[in-house]
């Protein structure tokens, strides 16, 4: 039977990238690149949505949510993580820690149901395009927004209450460039049966409930457009719901890597951290050009104040 040192923790060292001393300069530099253009982009379409009346519509309340989570989640690890590569300092408190854990648990999850909530935006507007108004009203819009804001919320506090109340023995280096569930409750050396459950089940149920949704939602959406008599609709239709299902594919399957297994399966500590990496840091970055700097009305904003601004001064 193993024994442990019963010392309770107080810091934890994030070794992710501890590893990798000779490339920590590039890699600050292509964070720091990476973070700024996702502040730019995302910053750009909020400010568009916020400055122009044509924009205050359901569909773009939803993308304004949508790039205010895509600044906030990589902001919980990435200038921590661009901190570590620059002084090689890779200690968090426990209290830093849990915070962290807490508040990327729930933008993570808060960006699972808004998915949901706009893949049903847009069969709504595609299937029943008569009947939007009425459906998708402000009221309505606003309902499922701060809701996906509230579950997100609601979801990271059990399991960041259930992950913390472990006792912490084993060690305290988190295999990963910042504290999430999985890394941190591998170092426990009390039981983390709950804690792993409530990951697989919790977490299983609400994701799997809303990914059913925007599946659901797409697959009407995509039968709705095989019957448009239109060529050019449907091809507009088809790269649209194309970049969308691109970033949802890509958000689902490294969240679920992440997350939906239980922590002490056999994996490869360094697919995790690149993984993470992708739905962490990369998608964010990402999401302001495919959902929407591709689209006109966005572009045709984004001018008009950019236009405005510089020509005021």
């Amino acid at each position: 039977m193993a024994t442990y040192n019963r010392t309770p923790v107080t810091q934890f060292i994030l070794i992710g990238l501890s590893d990798l001393p000779e490339v920590r300069y590039p890699l600050f530099v292509a964070f720091a690149v990476i973070y700024l253009v996702t502040l730019v982009g995302n910053g750009a379409i909020l400010l568009a949505i916020g400055t122009e009346k044509k924009l205050h519509t359901p569909m773009y309340h939803f993308l304004a949510s949508l790039s205010l989570l895509d600044v906030s989640c990589p902001s919980v690890t990435v200038p921590r993580m661009l901190r570590s590569l620059l002084t090689a300092e890779h200690g968090i408190s426990f209290l830093a820690c849990a915070l962290q854990l807490y508040f990327l648990v729930a933008f993570t999850g808060t960006e699972v149901f808004l998915l949901a909530a706009m893949a049903y935006d847009r069969y709504v507007a595609i299937c029943f395009p008569l009947r939007y108004s009425l459906i998708m009203t402000k009221g309505r819009c606003a309902q499922l927004a701060s809701g996906s804001w509230v579950a997100g919320f609601l979801n990271s506090a059990i399991h960041t209450v259930t992950t913390f109340s472990l006792s912490f023995c084993k060690s305290n280096l988190v295999n990963q460039y910042y504290c999430d569930i999985p890394p941190v409750v591998a170092l426990s050396c009390s039981s983390t049966y709950v804690a792993e459950m409530l990951v697989l089940v919790v977490g299983g149920i609400l994701g799997i409930g809303a990914f059913l949704t925007t599946l659901v939602s797409y697959l009407y959406i995509v039968s709705t457009i095989l019957r448009m008599q239109s060529a050019e609709g449907k091809r507009k239709a088809f790269s649209t719901c194309a970049s969308h299902l691109l970033v949802v594919g890509l958000f689902y399957g490294a969240a679920i890597f992440t997350y939906i297994r239980p922590s002490s399966s056999r994996h490869s500590p360094a697919r995790d951290r690149l993984i993470s990496m992708l739905y962490g840091v990369v998608t964010p970055m990402l999401n302001p050009i495919i959902y929407s700097l591709r689209n006109w009305e966005v572009k045709k904003a984004l001018g008009r104040v950019l236009c405005g601004r510089t020509c005021s001064q």
